[in-house]
Formats: C-alpha cells, structure tokens, sequence
C-alpha cells in the first residue's frame, strides 16, 4: 500500500512539474560555435561538451595553481551563482584539472587545454600560460560567464577541444595617455580588465606630459600640487593625478591578472608639467613672456625642455626614478625621448657648455647623453631602458629598447643595429586614437584612418629585417593617445575591438589569421565587453562620399548606407527610433517627400549602434544673383575680444573694416603647434560664390558658421574645430549666391582655431570630392 501511494504521489508531482511554466534554455547566435580571440595555435575539435554546474570543483596542483583556481572560481561565482571548490589534488572526473609544468616545450605563456564531456584538464608551461589556459576555458563557455552579476537560463557549455597554444610574440601591448585626459583608478581597472581578458600583457602608462604630471613624487609636492592641473580655453581647471598607493593598487590589480604595467615619465622633452612646477629645470628659469610657466592647455610640443647643462636637473630625474620604480616590479622603464625641440639647447650656455666639455657633435648627442644618465639612473634600480625611436638620434644607448612609431624606419634600424624592438608604428594602424569611420559622424580624432582590419592585418617583422636579427622584434603595442578623447567613453570607443585585433594580430600565427572569423568571433566578445560596461566602436552606417545627416533634395533622392565592416542595419521611416527588429537596409532607399530617417547597425546580440537621424527636405533651386565688378575677395569686419562663439560678439561694436584675397585669410596670423599669446578675435567675411550649374550641393567647413542666400547653413559653436560634423546641403540655382563665413579665434577641447585654415568647400551631390571655393565680391543689379 505504502509502495502504491508513494507512486501516486510521485505522478501527482510530476503532473504538477509539468504544468509549471518552464524558461527554455536557448542558445544565442553569438555563442555558437568557437569564439577565442586571440585565436589558438593550435585547435582540434571533438564531439560534444564539458558542462560547468554547482558540483564542478577544480582540482589543483600546487599554490600557483590554487591561486589561480581561486581567482576564477570567485569570478565564475559571480555570473553562474556556484561556489566551486578549490582542492589539491590530480584531476579526476567532471572536475577542472589545473597544473603547471615547466616541461611542457612551450613558450612561458603557453599551455594545453583538453575539454570534454569527463572534464576540463588545463597545464601551463608558467602560472602565466595557466592563467591564459583558463581565459580560454572562459572564452570557451557563453559570453555571460563574464556577467558581474548572476546570469540564469544559461547552458554553462563548453565545446570539446583540444588546445595546444603559445604566443608568436612575448611582448603584446597597449599604450593609455592619462595627461591629456586623466582615468579615475576603477576606470584603469576596467581596462586591465579587457586586456587580461584577450591576453594582451604590457600597459604602457603614459604618465608625464607637458599638458599634466599624473603621479605623486613625494619629494616635489609641486609635480602634482602644480603641475597636474591646467586651465582650459573655455577658462575651466582641468587635473588629476594618482598618489603612489593608487599606483600600487593598480600595479597590484593588473599583477593579479598577470598585466604587466610599465611606466613612463618623458624626458628631455614633453616636460612642462614638471617645468611649471619648478621653473629651474629649465634652460631659462625666468618667467615665459612676462607670466609664470603654465601647463600646456593646447596640444602639440612646447619648445622648453628640461636643461641639459644643469647638474641639477640630473638630480631630479634621478630622485625622480627613485621614487617610481620601485613601485613598478616589472623589468622596463619608459623615458620618452621623442619630440625634443632643440631651440632652447642651441642658445643655452648651460647647454653649450655641457656639449663642449663632454666632446660632443650637436644637441642631438646632447639628447643621447641625456638617455645615457637615464639609462644609468635606471640600472639602479635593474630596469632596463624603453624609449621611442627618437633615442636613435646621436648614438643610441647600447642596451635601450627602441619603440618604433615614426614608421618602421626606426625598429628596421634598431634590430638591424642588434637591439630589441617594440613595433608600434602609426602608419601601421597602431595609432588607435585615428578614425575607424567616417570622421563626419565620428567622434572628433586627431587626423587619420586606422580601420579594424588594417590593425588585425599588421605583422611587427618587415622584410627588411634580417633574419638573424627578427628575434630583436619583441611584439607590437597599440598606442590610445589621449587628445581628443575627452571621457573614457569616448577611450573605450577608441580602444575596442581594435586592441583585439592587435591581440590576435600578435598572438596568433599567421596560418591561423581569418579576418572574416575574427568579424564573426567579434560577436561573441562584444557580449563580454557588455558586462564590463565597455563602450566599444559598432561600425555606424555611413553614406558615400562622406556622411551627412542633413539632405537636401529637388525631385528625389536615395539613401545609401554601407559600413566598414559586414554588420546588418536597420531603419526607420517614422521618426521612430529603431530597435534590432526594425526593417532591415537591403536596398538604397527612395525619398521623395520630406522625411527624417534613423538609421543604427544592429549585433546579433540586439545592441544597436550609435543611431543617425537623417532629415531629407525637399527644397526648390535658390535662386542667383546677378553681379558686376566681380573680382576675388571677401569683405570682412573684425572684432578684438574674448570670444568662444559667434553668440558672444553679438552686441560687439569695435569693428574693424577690411578685405581679404581668399577664404584662408580669415584666419589672422595662423599658428600651427605653438600658441603665443594673441588677440582674440572674431571675423566675419561676405562676399559670393559662383555654382556652376543647377543643383544639390554639400558644403563643409571648420569655420564656426557658414551662410548662403541668407540662411545659417552650417553652425559649429561649441565643436572642436578640426573635422567638420556638421556638413549640410542647399539646392542651387547656377550663378552668383551671397555668402558669410565667421571665425572665432577660441580653444576648443585643446585644439585651437588658429591651427585650422579656414576653408569652405562644396561638392555637386553627384560628385565624389569636396572641392575649394571660389569666393568673390561685386555689386549686385537690381532688375
């Protein structure tokens, strides 16, 4: 009877079971398939999978590897909810085996991973490689498992493998400029965090800058309680530094996940931040131009530098090294050596005197005598010397490491020369501050082009290197310079993916290098970056011959759109904001009616990329004007103030009248890197430009307005005025239009007017190029 109503009971609760709604377990695209990157040496796949639940333990041989197995386990915990046990012990089944063994005949950060239904078995040749080992477990189970917070409804898959790696190069890094714009230490750990992920191990931390000193020197409080802050054009202050325990924090924080950060404090030149702090360490220790030193709130290079000639100025970069490298276990120290102007030197009796008592050329070997101490004060300490590729000039120090940025002219020489090399060339794609779309509808760069697939492609060794001297090539570095980017959104906007593609691009032979894999592996880590928060770059959809969200048109037109990279864009025609489920671009769209369309690219996981309202209207030809007396010029009046946009002179009335011959002029006195003091000033030209023929035509400026036939067509108050974002369109009788251009001589985000040139240009809507403009004054006839 008891047997019976033990079986009633159970078939009533499985009823009961069966009726209760389940949340069906579905697997994403963007988790299927294999999804490491940077992709391994070698991988074999098997059938079936190593299912991580709450009764997987690892087992462990030895404290490295125990420590190791902790650490994952508590990061495992966060996102599954399970509490896996760390045990010693040999592997046994369903458990993760973890072990190092020194005998494994693979490079230090090598190892071997096997995964299978029975369990996960993980040897690394060091407590690097087994730390790597375990990154690719992780990479190998869903991109979740990197959730901060616990992920439920998730099949805790990993596919069966079998994984032989090892890095082509030792040496895999990235570059963050924190005195152009400063990291808070959660935001440094952020990084550190994606970096360790994808197995990229150097951090190159650029920490002194003639924009700002960002590290705490106890002997000279000044560095930070001076030197660290500078007053923005907009008259705001701007700072930042991080005291020696926040440096040990972070250094401990990436040790932990095996990142290595090497430190850079600049010298002789990029020096500032520690001039304006004590103004003796210059060659002219008096006041600049009247004023005291200020820290540079421009971009560019100063012209003074540390002296060369003062015994003095030794004794504090040496109490200077004194203090940062014991903070720094690994084995590089970074001491700039690029970009020194030799202006100061050349007139300096200090200097003079120096290059004559020590036997010297020029004040390039003046410079090589200034790495030499480095080097010195750096064997102190057992650091070995890193600079750029400028240390090359007048002898370079024997044992130095030369990073090649200036192209690869300068590692070609150096390895060819029998010393180590870092490539990290901008012409190389390494430069990741460089534009990865469209610059009308990016975000403000300092110039260039450097696209995912260009920085995936790089390889360090050239062929001009010989082959017994490839082994000097130690890796590749991608360099985040810190200019333009103005919050670390805007950092990470930069930084990723493209610091994955240098991981693969360095980690991975080139026998296994598959851009169109990567593109699609790309999926799967964006998953990942999600959890961390990261605001990586999604390709934005762009229209030919340059972006313009502002279309002018007379009968109809069509919309256009690709991206740098394959990536599904959606749309919509509403006004709406699309979402990944809206219509999908497949075919140039039809306008015929004035119209806003919002076009975003859609991941396989749903996120959307930045979205573009495009307005389309629907305009009749503007018509001409008829002139006389037509020849070159612009009338212009100007105005002496302290201006930041064309709004603050509205009531100005100390004008002065005059002309100009072309647009370029408009710009008074045009300074390119250096910023003197100045008259502030606005200007505002009227005159003509002749259209050639009936039509649509797009016009382009970095001029703070641009008008035509009366209309402010193009206003770029309150942009940094380096790359126009604001083109717009007019339809345009052929003949004369009357037009007004005004300049505002103002820094904006660091970069100043004065460095812009002034133009304005226009191109036919079915032309490909921006052209220059035509621009002329004459007297108008009244019919």
């Amino acid at each position: 009877m008891k047997k019976t109503l033990l079986s009633v009971a159970m078939a009533v609760t499985g009823l009961l079971v069966g009726c209760t709604p389940q949340v069906e377990k579905t697997t994403p695209e963007y988790d299927k398939g294999i999804n490491i990157i940077p992709t391994p040496k070698e991988l074999v796949e098997a059938t079936g999978h190593y299912e991580l639940t709450e009764k997987s333990k690892f087992m462990v041989e030895g404290d490295e590897a125990k420590t190791i197995a902790e650490f994952f386990a508590a990061k495992i915990k966060k996102s599954t909810g399970y509490t896996l046990a760390v045990e010693q012990g040999s592997k046994s089944s369903g458990t993760i085996s973890l072990r190092i063994d020194p005998s494994l005949g693979l490079k230090d950060e090598g190892y071997t991973l096997k995964s299978s239904a029975e369990g996960v078995e993980i040897v690394g040749q060091t407590a690097h490689g087994l730390f790597y080992g375990m990154q690719t477990f992780l990479q190998l189970l869903p991109a979740e498992i990197e959730s901060p917070k616990v992920v439920n409804n998730v099949h805790w898959y990993a596919s069966a493998v079998d994984i032989k790696d090892e890095p082509e190069f030792g040496y895999r890094g990235m570059l963050i400029d924190v005195c152009r714009h400063f990291l808070t230490v959660d935001e440094m750990k952020r990084h550190i965090d994606v970096l360790s992920m994808f197995k990229i191990n150097r951090l190159h931390w650029h920490l002194t800058e003639d924009q700002g000193w960002r590290i705490e020197i106890k002997k000279y409080p000044r560095l930070t309680e001076v030197g660290s802050k500078r007053i923005e054009g907009d008259g705001t202050e701007y700072g930042g530094f991080y005291t020696q325990e926040e440096v040990k924090e972070i250094v401990s924080y990436a040790q932990e996940r095996f990142v290595t950060i090497i430190p850079e404090i600049e010298l002789p030149g990029h020096a500032m931040g520690a001039i304006t702090a004590y103004p003796e360490l210059a060659c002219n220790p008096k006041t600049q131009k009247g004023n005291d030193y200020s820290v540079r709130n421009i971009w560019g290079v100063e012209v003074d530098v540390y002296c060369a000639g003062k015994e003095s100025v030794f004794d504090f970069l040496a109490d200077v090294i004194d203090e940062v490298a014991p903070l720094f276990p690994g084995e590089y120290f970074h001491i700039g050596g690029d970009e020194c102007p030799k202006d100061r030197w050349k007139v300096c009796p200090n200097c003079q005197k120096r290059i004559k008592e020590e036997g010297l050329k020029d004040e390039h070997e003046l410079q090589s005598y200034v790495i030499r101490r480095a080097q010195k004060m750096l064997e102190k300490h057992g650091k070995r010397l890193i600079g750029w590729d400028e240390i090359l000039e007048g002898g370079l120090a024997p044992s130095a490491t030369v990073m090649s940025w200036r192209g690869e002219e300068g590692g070609i020489t150096s390895a060819n020369m029998g010393h180590d090399v870092i490539m990290t060339p901008g012409s190389g794609g390494l430069y990741i501050d460089h534009y990865q779309g469209d610059p009308k509808i990016e975000p403000v760069a300092i110039c260039c082009y450097a696209p995912l697939q260009q920085v995936y492609n790089y390889h360090p060794i050239p062929e001009a290197i010989a082959p017994d001297k490839r082994h000097h090539i130690l890796g590749a570095q991608v360099n985040v310079w810190a200019e333009y980017l103005y919050d670390n959104a805007i950092r990470e906007y930069r930084s990723y993916p493209r610091t994955l593609a240098l991981a693969e691009a360095v980690w991975s032979p080139n026998d296994r290098k598959n851009y169109e894999d990567f593109s699609r592996r790309l999926n799967n880590a964006y998953v990942r970056l999600d959890q961390y928060g990261v605001n990586y770059h999604i390709p934005q959809p762009e229209q030919p011959n340059g972006s313009c969200n502002f279309v002018a048109f007379v009968d109809s037109t069509k919309l256009e759109l690709t991206t740098t990279r394959p990536i599904k864009i959606v749309y919509t025609l509403d006004g709406s904001e699309p979402t990944a489920s809206s219509t999908e671009y497949t075919a140039p769209i039809l306008v015929t009616e004035n119209k806003v369309i919002k076009v975003a690219s859609a991941l396989p996981s749903g996120k959307l990329s930045p979205i573009r309202a495009i307005t389309f209207e629907k305009q009749a030809l503007s018509p001409a004007v008829e002139l006389t007396g037509v020849k070159d010029g612009l009338r212009t009046k100007t105005s002496v103030g302290d201006y930041m946009q064309a709004s603050d002179f509205a009531s100005a009335t100390n004008w002065t009248e005059g002309t100009i011959e072309k647009i370029s002029q408009i710009i008074p006195d045009r300074l390119v890197n250096n910023f003197d003091e100045f008259a502030r000033k606005a200007v505002v030209a009227e005159g003509y430009i002749e259209v050639p023929e009936d039509g649509v035509y797009f016009f382009s400026t970095n001029n703070d307005e641009f008008w035509i036939d009366g209309e402010k067509l193009i206003d770029n108050a309150g942009e940094v005025k380096k790359f126009s974002r604001k083109d717009k369109s007019r339809a345009l009788k052929a003949g004369f239009h009357p037009v007004k251009v005004v300049f505002v001589g103002a820094i904006h985000g660091g970069f100043p007017s004065y460095w812009d040139d002034g133009r304005v240009t226009m191109r036919l809507s079915t032309s490909k190029e921006f052209k220059d403009i035509r621009f002329v004054m004459g007297q108008p006839v009244n019919n």
